[in-house]
């Protein structure tokens, strides 16, 4: 883990995964001016699942864990609103969070050390197929620029997205995220289960 920073957290009814994408309409003034605040300083917000609550309203409460945001395009509507894309970076711990008087979760978080690159083992190629198949069905340009089929964590993480499993799950897998096999394992069986 490294040293604890500071970030804004957005919680959501989904999982974001490192280097997922994650398109975002924004428009409560506090995640408007998160978003103005990350667009002029370059900086990255936390996203998390929502452990209690809801997305609109008083702050919900987050996971413990989840995966910065970075704003990668953006666009201001006439309404005041923002239409972000943002890509997953990195994963983190949340130590402690507040909220400010605008309702804004802020959080002091610790990163995980990303896990060593590893190649997908053979056993697991199906996987690597089915992913395959899913991003040319989806269409590339709906995934990261660079396809890492070989690397077992992206692989992992690609695959968790688009899996039509319950958000809890899906948590679980990025709460496994330091370890690519055991997530490649995880997700071997709920494909299993998917398909009986």
């Amino acid at each position: 883990m490294t040293t604890p920073i500071e970030i804004p957290i957005f919680p959501l009814g989904g999982v974001l995964y490192p280097a997922g994408r994650l398109p975002l309409r924004i428009f409560e003034p506090r995640y408007v001016e998160m978003a103005q605040s990350c667009i002029r300083q370059s900086k990255v917000f936390g996203v998390t699942l929502i452990r209690a609550g809801y997305e609109v309203g008083k702050p919900a409460i987050p996971c413990d864990v989840g995966c910065t945001a970075r704003i990668s395009e953006w666009q201001l509507l006439p309404s005041g609103q923002y239409v972000l894309l943002t890509q997953g970076e990195s994963v983190f711990r949340i130590i402690e969070h507040w909220s400010t008087p605008s309702g804004l979760i802020v959080a002091r978080v610790e990163f995980a050390e990303p896990p060593d690159p590893i190649s997908v083992p053979e056993r697991y190629h199906d996987l690597v197929t089915l992913l395959r198949e899913l991003i040319e069905g989806i269409g590339p340009e709906s995934f990261p620029k660079v396809h890492r089929l070989g690397d077992a964590a992206w692989v992992g993480n690609r695959l968790a997205e688009l899996l039509p499993i319950k958000p809890e799950r899906k948590q679980k897998l990025l709460e496994s995220s330091d370890d690519p096999l055991a997530v490649l394992a995880e997700l071997e069986q709920m494909i299993r289960e998917l398909r009986e």
